[in-house]
């Protein structure tokens, strides 16, 4: 049983469920008054070898679901599972890039693909049909319940008390995620054992790192109206977000003014270049290889990316290449990565230089193509960056308010590790800046890319308990539902819709709104659609506010398609309530003012991206 009383935890969680690797830090949450507490990194057991368990600081975010042939009978036991079935963490990683059919990789980018039924048994996407398959959101809720019964396992022993689901854990998901993408984060966490996680963005839990590693100094090294950029490049998105140096009551405060579109793309688009490039290579010397090969051809490369950025010294590092049929292991192809050659090739293809005026390029799209993960038409990162600096940033309602120019860039994200891609992101702001008369960013220093996104969600569950810095936040976006226009009925032309804002920007967790000044009608009885729609771009509409032409700056979250009881085809008047919950979802509920009656509008249970 959840000891929900928030004294009554032990511990106090951050769990970077990140594309690639996850990530546990823990603190102690009592404790004296004085300085915030230790933060330390969970050594998270795992299968790291058929049979074998191991301890590592990160749990790589792969899911292996082996057939009968394809793992020794006892090789998935767990000391805390003998009948465990598939396997989480390094050997699933390492195993599944022999056998690519039957690994789930991306999870955190299926969770927020609306494009696909994220409740559906779809993963592994090009497995056989007769492959055992699992939702994104069960993809997911595997690996997090791996983390819980490791803990539990490692850290209770056999105190209930000290069980997972009885301490406060705090969850990270990019700022993009929008409410859906959310609302399915909580439910995976629920399935695996925690129901009540609380969601934290990510390129926050990073600046939280910060704070917490500079201690009271990071008031020296900030000043009043200083914005800050955080560039977060993870395994699978990209993440912008600008956080404003405020004065109040005499102090220095912290406001997260900004927040990017989401961005899929990454290490895995940058992984996928590189063995395009070794392939190229390869096909050059004579041995072409095929797509089953280039599969798995990406994850050998991830591999030598990851440790050319994290081992000093290291400028080569080797790849290897399965061979098909009999001689599957005898027949490897083998060949190597240099550390130049990996910069070269991720610093101009993700990184390139380009004016400030710059725009993701979107090119004529193929009219047929495979279904799968929607990666950005343009992998320039920079071509992003641009455009978040000079649209998102100024907060206004479709209005070009000028690029803004941040004071100083935190990086995070594994790839960031790389001096050179760091020098050319500050390069470039610093030339947009001297093309405006002024000043170029600094960066603030980080101590670690890896995990600092754990030990910032940690930070941030002290802060709530009063024992650190809290950052001003609230919703990323503005929401809106889609409201039919009063009009007479035109043969041929569609009513047209209106966005109702139903949740301002900033919105703050744990709190409640209602439109209470107007009713509107809901149709009861009959099947009916809400669109559900939000917005980057526009920071400044207060709830209630109407906008009749949205083209271009609102975009379509979700659709719901439902049928509410009462009586077929009646229309009740009704007032609106909107709640962000505590743990960082929205929730929306249609009043009837006569009967007291209720209606609540869940987008997160069967959703699919409005027309």
């Amino acid at each position: 049983m959840r000891n929900d009383h928030v004294c009554e935890a032990t511990y106090v969680i951050g769990i970077d469920l990140g594309t690639t690797n996850s990530v546990v830090a823990y603190s102690e949450a009592r404790v004296p008054e004085g300085d915030p507490p230790d933060i330390h990194i969970f050594q998270v057991p795992q299968l790291v070898g058929p049979g074998s368990v191991g301890e590592r600081s990160v749990l790589p975010s792969f899911v292996f679901l082996p057939g009968p042939d394809d793992v020794p009978r006892k090789g998935l036991e767990l000391p805390w599972n003998r009948e465990n079935a598939m396997a989480v963490g390094e050997y699933a990683r390492d195993r599944g890039a022999e056998i690519p059919s039957r690994l789930i990789a991306s999870t955190k980018s299926w969770l927020c693909h609306a494009g696909v039924d994220r409740n559906a048994r779809i993963l592994p996407w090009e497995a056989p049909e007769n492959t055992p398959k699992l939702s994104p959101v069960e993809a997911s809720a595997a690996i997090l319940r791996h983390i819980k019964e490791s803990w539990d396992y490692a850290m209770a022993k056999d105190n209930e008390d000290l069980r997972m689901e009885n301490q406060d854990v705090f969850l990270t998901v990019p700022a993009s995620f929008d409410a859906v993408a959310r609302g399915l984060t909580v439910k995976a966490a629920e399935m695996a054992g925690f129901p009540k996680a609380t969601l934290l963005e990510e390129p926050q839990a990073a600046f939280y790192a910060w704070l917490y590693s500079s201690s009271k100094s990071w008031r020296e090294q900030v000043a009043v109206g200083d914005r800050i950029l955080v560039v977060d490049v993870g395994g699978g998105t990209t993440d912008f977000s600008l956080i404003e140096v405020s004065q109040e009551d005499g102090g220095l405060a912290l406001e997260r003014i900004a927040v990017g579109d989401h961005l899929l793309v990454g290490g895995d688009n940058m992984d996928l270049s590189l063995a395009y490039a070794v392939a190229g290579r390869l096909a050059g010397g004579g041995q072409k290889l095929d797509a089953y090969q280039i599969r798995g051809l990406c994850h050998s490369c991830r591999a030598a990316k990851e440790h050319l950025f994290k081992e000093e010294g290291v400028d080569v590092w080797p790849v290897a290449v399965l061979g098909r049929g009999s001689r599957l292991i005898g027949g490897a192809i083998k060949t190597e990565l240099k550390r130049a050659e990996v910069e070269e090739a991720l610093t101009n293809g993700f990184f390139p230089v380009c004016e400030s005026t710059a725009r993701p390029r979107a090119g004529l799209r193929t009219g047929m193509r495979e279904l799968g993960l929607s990666y950005e038409a343009d992998p320039a990162i920079t071509h992003h960056l641009a455009r978040f600096l000079d649209r998102r940033a100024s907060g206004g309602a479709g209005t070009e308010g000028g690029s803004v120019f941040p004071a100083a860039v935190l990086f995070n994200g594994g790839v960031m590790k790389a001096v050179g891609l760091r020098k050319r992101v500050l390069d470039l702001l610093t030339s947009w800046a001297e093309a405006e008369a002024k000043p170029g960013p600094r960066e603030i220093e980080t101590r670690d890319f890896d995990m600092a996104v754990a030990k910032g969600a940690a930070y941030y569950g002290l802060a709530r308990r009063g024992r650190g810095i809290r950052i001003r936040s609230g919703l990323s976006k503005t929401y809106y539902i889609g409201v039919e226009a009063a009009l007479p009925a035109v043969p041929g032309v569609p009513a047209p819709v209106k966005a109702l804002c139903v949740a301002p920007f900033g919105m703050e967790e744990g709190t409640e709104a209602r439109i209470s000044a107007r009713e509107f009608g809901l149709v009861v009885g009959e099947p009916v659609r809400f669109d559900f729609l939000g917005s980057n771009m526009r920071h400044h509409d207060e709830i209630g506010a109407v906008v009749e032409d949205w083209g271009g700056e609102i975009e379509p979250v979700a659709a719901l398609e439902t049928r509410l009881e009462g009586e077929a085809g009646a229309i009740v008047p009704v007032t609106l309530q909107v709640k962000a919950t505590e743990v960082g979802t929205l929730e929306l509920w249609c009043e009837d003012r006569k009967t007291e009656r209720k209606y609540k509008l869940e987008f997160n249970v069967r959703e699919r991206p409005a027309d």
